[in-house]
C-alpha cells in the first residue's frame, strides 16, 4: 500500500542539559515552552537533514491537551528550517519510527511525556533509521541550540502535510509481525487514554481477539490518569469480571505494555520477555540465543534464561542503551523489566501494541494459558527504595556506602543482589535489593538505606561491623 498525503495549508506563526532518558520533558508551557519547542524543531531539523537527501521530517504525538500547542511550534521551528512536516497525528511512538523507514523521511519526532501525568510532556527524536538518537547525537542538537543559523526564506521554506492513513499503515504492519490468528482469545486492553486507544483494540480485532477495550475514550486532560501501566490496579478488576484470558496494559505512547493473568496477578516485562524468548528459541528464531536487558531485570529471570540455553546481556537503565547492545551484539530480542521491550526483526524501539501480539501469539502456538507459562518463571523478592537527597553524586561516591553494598552482598550469600543507583531526572537515590530470603531483603534494603540517609544528613560517623 501507498501512503497517501495531502497537502496542508502552511501554518504560521537557559539552555543547559536539556535531555534526559528519553527526550526533553518538562511541564508543557512552564518548562518545555512554545519558544523552546520552536529552537528544538529548527536545530534538529538543520541536524537530521544535513546528510540526507530527504529533506523531511513526520511528527505524531500522543493525547495531551499541550499537544496541538508544542506540535505547531515544532512545525514552525522544522519549516523555518527549510524542511518539510509529514503529520501523523496521535499515534504511538513506535508508529512513528515505523512511519520514519516507511517514508524515508530524514527522521521522527514524537511529542509525549509517556507514562508522566498530563502537565508534563516531552520532545523525542529518531534518526532516519528510526532509532532514538544517541548521547552524542543530543549533546550534539543541543551545542548547536546555542549558536545561530542562516535561515531559508520565499519559497526555499518547509511546508506541512497530513499522512491520512498513518494509524491503517502501522495496524497492517503490525498485523504482519504474526503468522497466527488470536481466534478465542479473550483479552481486556487498558488504552491509558493515549496513543494506543485506536490502534491497539484495531490490531487486536483484526487478528480474531475479542477485545474489551477501556480507557479508550481520551480527552486531552485524562491521559494515565489512574490507568496504564503504572496504574494497573482497575484493569486487574476488569480482567476478572469479564472472565477474560490476559489484560494488557499500555502507558501513554504505547511504547511498553504489561500483561495481567485471569487471576488479575500482574505479569511483568520480565516474565513477558522469558515466555517470548523461550518460545522463538523453541522455534529456532532467537537470533545466537542472546536477549538484551537492563540491571533492573530480577535474577529470576537470568535463572530462567539461563536454564533453557540463552544467554543475557545486560546494560545500564534506559531501551536506548539495550538497543545499542542488541545491536552490537546481534540479539533480536531485548527490553526493561518495565515493559518496554524491543522485537528488532520487526521494530527499532519499544512498542507495547506488537508486545501484546507477539505475546499472544505464543499464548495460541503453545496451547497453553499465561499462568502456565509465568509458572515455569521464578522471581526473587524484590524490594525498592527511593532516597530523596540534595546531592545524589555525593552519596553515590561515598566509601561509606560503597563498603556497606560489598557488606550486603557478602550477607546475601549469593542467593541475592544489591543495585543502588541514582536516579537521572530527579534527585533520588534508588536502592533495590533481590534476595531469596524475605528476612534477609527487609534487614538488607533498611540497612542500605538507613546508610544513605546518614550520608545524605551528615549525622557523624557510620559505624561499620556486624550490624545484622
Amino acid at each position: 500500500m501507498i501512503l497517501r498525503i495531502k497537502r496542508k495549508k502552511r501554518r504560521r506563526f537557559k539552555i543547559g542539559k536539556l535531555f534526559g532518558t528519553d527526550g526533553v520533558r518538562g511541564v508543557a508551557n512552564a518548562e518545555l515552552t512554545v519558544e523552546l519547542a520552536v529552537k528544538l524543531g529548527r536545530t534538529a531539523a538543520v541536524f537530521l537533514t544535513a546528510h540526507s537527501q530527504n529533506k523531511h521530517l513526520i511528527i505524531g504525538r500522543d493525547t495531551r491537551i499541550s499537544g496541538d500547542m508544542l506540535e505547531a511550534a515544532l512545525i514552525a521551528g522544522i519549516c523555518s528550517a527549510g524542511v518539510d512536516v509529514y503529520l501523523a497525528g496521535i499515534v504511538p511512538t513506535p508508529a512513528v519510527a515505523f512511519l520514519t523507514r516507511k517514508l524515508e523521511t530524514a527522521g521522527g519526532v514524537v511529542i509525549s511525556a509517556s507514562h508522566n501525568p498530563v502537565e508534563d510532556n516531552g520532545i523525542k527524536f529518531f534518526d532516519s533509521r528510526g532509532y532514538k538518537l544517541s548521547d552524542e547525537q543530543e549533546q550534539c542538537i543541543e551545542a548547536m541550540l546555542k549558536g545561530n543559523m542562516e535561515l531559508p526564506t520565499g519559497d526555499q521554506v518547509g511546508r506541512c502535510y497530513r499522512v491520512d492513513n498513518a494509524v491503517d499503515e502501522y495496524v497492517d504492519y503490525i498485523c504482519s509481525a504474526v503468522d497466527v490468528r488470536l481466534d478465542g482469545l479473550k483479552v481486556v486492553v487498558d488504552c491509558a487514554n493515549g496513543a494506543a486507544h485506536i490502534v491497539s483494540p484495531k490490531v487486536l480485532e483484526k487478528l480474531g481477539a475479542e477485545v474489551i477495550a477501556v480507557f479508550n475514550k481520551p480527552d486531552g486532560t485524562n491521559i494515565n490518569d489512574g490507568c496504564g501501566s503504572t496504574d494497573i490496579t482497575a484493569l486487574c478488576k476488569k480482567v476478572m469480571k469479564y472472565s477474560a484470558d490476559v489484560g494488557i496494559a499500555h502507558d501513554g505512547d504505547a511504547d511498553r505494555m504489561l500483561a495481567v493473568d485471569p487471576n488479575g496477578k500482574v505479569v511483568n516485562g520480565d516474565k513477558i520477555m522469558a515466555i517470548c524468548a523461550k518460545h522463538l528459541k523453541n522455534k529456532g528464531k532467537l537470533p545466537f540465543d542472546k536477549v538484551v536487558v537492563t540491571v533492573m531485570s530480577n535474577l529470576g529471570f537470568h535463572e530462567a534464561m539461563r536454564n533453557c540455553g540463552i544467554e543475557t546481556l545486560t546494560t545500564k537503565v534506559g531501551d536506548r542503551y539495550v538497543l545499542e547492545e542488541m545491536i552490537k551484539s546481534g540479539a533480536k530480542l531485548g527490553g526493561e523489566q518495565s515493559g518496554h521491550i524491543i522485537f528488532l526483526e520487526h521494530n527499532t524501539t519499544g512498542d507495547g501494541v506488537l508486545t501484546a501480539v507477539q505475546l499472544l501469539a505464543t499464548l495460541k502456538e503453545t496451547g497453553r494459558t499465561i499462568e502456565e507459562l509465568v509458572s515455569e518463571i521464578l522471581e526473587y523478592p524484590q524490594i525498592l527504595k527511593n532516597v530523596r537527597v540534595n546531592d545524589k553524586h555525593k552519596v553515590m561516591n561515598s566509601d561509606e556506602l560503597k563498603r556497606t553494598t560489598a557488606e550486603m552482598e557478602e550477607f546475601l550469600g549469593g542467593e541475592g543482589r544489591v543495585l543502588i543507583r541514582a536516579s537521572g531526572t530527579e534527585p533520588i537515590i534508588r536502592v533495590m535489593v533481590e534476595a531469596k530470603d524475605e528476612k534477609k531483603l527487609k534487614l538488607a534494603v533498611n540497612k542500605l538505606v538507613n546508610v544513605v540517609n546518614i550520608i545524605k544528613n551528615e549525622e557523624g560517623k557510620i559505624k561499620t561491623g556486624s550490624v545484622i
